[in-house]
């Protein structure tokens, strides 16, 4: 099955010159969210995974599936004021300004061997500091794992040049 022939994507959106990766075409698709689940699982199945960390919002649609077919437990990455008890908190850039991610600094204990997931990477700003937050939790990132790639934004690089092993099914040019 060839994944990326399950993704719409929809020119001129949200502005003008952006060419927009749906996922949700994908995730309407029972063969193509099952392949997707298990291709994102399988490179880690077994590195005894203890938590998959997954990126506000898609990245829970998957990260939830991923955490299940591993055995893992699930980790939410939220925005800014979405997790009701003590928090740790990331600034990172936008194309116009700063947005802040949060994770509960309890979520993960020391040396957890944890799996960052998410829908689409594309400049890597939201992934690194996902992973900046894990790792103010203690964890031991095993990989990272997104089901799109936007390879002109070099998002994927900046992840690998952190440390962390990164795969994505799908690259698409442009953005």
């Amino acid at each position: 099955m060839n994944l990326k022939d399950s993704i719409r994507t929809i020119p001129d959106f949200p502005k003008a010159g952006i060419m927009y990766r749906d996922i949700t075409t994908l995730l309407t698709s029972r063969r193509a969210f099952a392949e997707t689940i298990i291709q994102m699982s399988s490179p880690f199945a077994d590195m005894m995974v203890d938590n998959v960390a997954g990126i506000e919002a898609r990245g829970f649609t998957v990260g939830g599936a991923i955490a299940y077919e591993l055995g893992a437990g699930f980790v939410p990455i939220r925005k800014k004021g979405k997790l009701p008890y003590h928090t740790y908190e990331q600034d990172y850039e936008l194309e116009y300004g700063t947005d802040t991610l949060e994770i509960h600094a309890d979520a993960v204990r020391s040396q957890e061997r944890v799996l960052l997931v998410d829908d689409l990477i594309a400049t890597g700003g939201t992934a690194e500091a996902a992973i900046h937050l894990l790792r103010k939790t203690g964890a031991n990132i095993v990989g990272a794992a997104f089901i799109v790639d936007l390879p002109e934004l070099g998002g994927l690089k900046k992840i690998e040049d952190m440390g962390i092993p990164v795969l994505a099914l799908i690259a698409f040019d442009g953005h």
